[in-house]
């Protein structure tokens, strides 16, 4: 049986994402996800696959970051958190996310929302992230937060 500790851990560690992709720290995202199979909006297979630390090099090739702070001046807020444990070692999460941004000529606003649903697995007492699979519900003005075309929504 989990821990309520364990309900903690795994919040921490999905609002640690937010953090440091909202900090630019594009390096940390994939240490963070490094033992995880990332599915990237409408995709059948991972683009990321576990065992690398590509999660963090593509959110470098997509996402723009600006010079004079050295982040992409966003905020995403995740709410709405579903833990599910599969049994004292395994967990399965849903979190809403939506992302707010201001940027020079862009005033703030909401600019994409949507839903992680992650998977866990705790290894030599640690959490960490084994699966993550974004959908796209809305999107608004990216244009001043993506590096290349995004298609658009992929349903929920």
């Amino acid at each position: 049986m989990p821990e309520a500790i364990d309900y903690f851990l795994i919040q921490n560690l999905l609002h640690r994402y937010s953090d440091a992709v909202d900090r630019g720290d594009f390096a940390h995202v994939g240490t963070m996800f490094e033992h995880a199979d990332v599915y990237f909006p409408g995709e059948e297979t991972p683009s990321v696959k576990a065992g690398t630390r590509d999660f963090g090099a593509s959110l470098t090739q997509w996402t723009r970051i600006y010079p004079d702070t050295g982040t992409p001046k966003t905020r995403h807020l995740c709410t709405n958190l579903i833990i599910d444990f599969d049994d004292d070692t395994h967990a399965r999460t849903q979190t809403y996310f939506v992302v707010l941004q201001a940027a020079e000529g862009l005033p703030l606003q909401p600019i994409i929302t949507g839903t992680y649903l992650d998977r866990f697995a705790k290894v030599d007492g640690e959490w960490r992230f084994t699966e993550r699979r974004e959908l796209v519900g809305q999107t608004g003005d990216l244009s001043a937060h993506l590096l290349q075309t995004f298609a658009g929504p992929t349903g929920e």
